[in-house]
């Protein structure tokens, strides 16, 4: 037996139709759609009984009166698993947009054959539902300027969330030094007027924080010194910036 057959094999026994007659006409004598859950129909063969979902009953012609013998059940069991975890995929893509990594890890999950969680992955990309090098674009450009978050810190993020070396710095390249900064100022100023005490103790405090959220050195830098030329536009300081370090 190859591997194919195996796998198959391994899927049919687990799908329930292990204990179905080898070399035997197995006629349908009854489809049932079933309540829950949707879309899926019991197939019975006299005593034996098979559940598949609508789309492939239809695909294979699993009407009443048809004849199957159990080697063709095998490779119907391969195709409704896969239609599954598709299924399954849509379901979680339906909140919102997801990562190669994130429908692999939820397909896992469910318990999926690795078989079937690669023909997803492969039909979904084919349908343009799982887009890496967009989801990057997007994800850097709402989170850096919507959210305000530093490159550092969404560059972790999508690592975290499977994307590749590359495609996440294609996706930052995207985002120009202009509004990070932009994003950087406007984070570092409500910190800023939140923060007391003496100059060099307000520009260390924000400056922190600022690193914390990602933003590296250059705008940060940028951002501190245009906070204090503006602190100092309100003859409230004297003292000369230092660079922050």
């Amino acid at each position: 037996m190859n591997i194919e057959n195996k796998e198959m094999s391994g899927q049919a026994d687990s799908s329930g139709i292990g204990h179905f007659p080898e070399d035997e006409d197995l006629v349908i004598t009854s489809v049932e759609m079933l309540k829950k859950p949707k879309h899926r129909y019991q197939i019975a063969f006299g005593p034996y009984l098979m559940t598949v979902h609508e789309d492939v009953m239809l695909k294979y012609r699993m009407l009443k009166g048809n004849v199957f013998r159990k080697e063709e059940l095998q490779e119907i069991v391969v195709a409704d698993e896969r239609q599954r975890a598709y299924v399954e995929a849509l379901n979680h893509l339906a909140r919102k947009p997801r990562t190669t990594q994130e429908i692999t890890q939820r397909l896992q999950q469910k318990g999926f054959e690795p078989s079937s969680v690669e023909t997803t992955l492969e039909r979904l990309e084919k349908d343009k539902l799982v887009d890496d090098a967009l989801y990057a674009k997007m994800w850097a450009e709402q989170r850096m300027t919507s959210h305000k978050k530093g490159r550092l810190w969404v560059k972790q993020e999508l690592r975290q969330k499977g994307i590749g070396t590359e495609l996440i710095s294609e996706a930052l390249g995207e985002i120009s030094a202009e509004s990070e900064l932009e994003s950087c100022l406007a984070v570092g100023r409500k910190k800023w007027q939140q923060t007391q005490g003496e100059l060099l103790d307000r520009k260390r405090k924000t400056g922190a924080y600022l690193m914390r959220r990602g933003f590296g050195g250059e705008p940060v830098r940028q951002a501190l010194k245009i906070l204090i030329e503006e602190e100092q536009e309100k003859g409230e300081w004297d003292e000369e910036p230092y660079d922050f370090e």
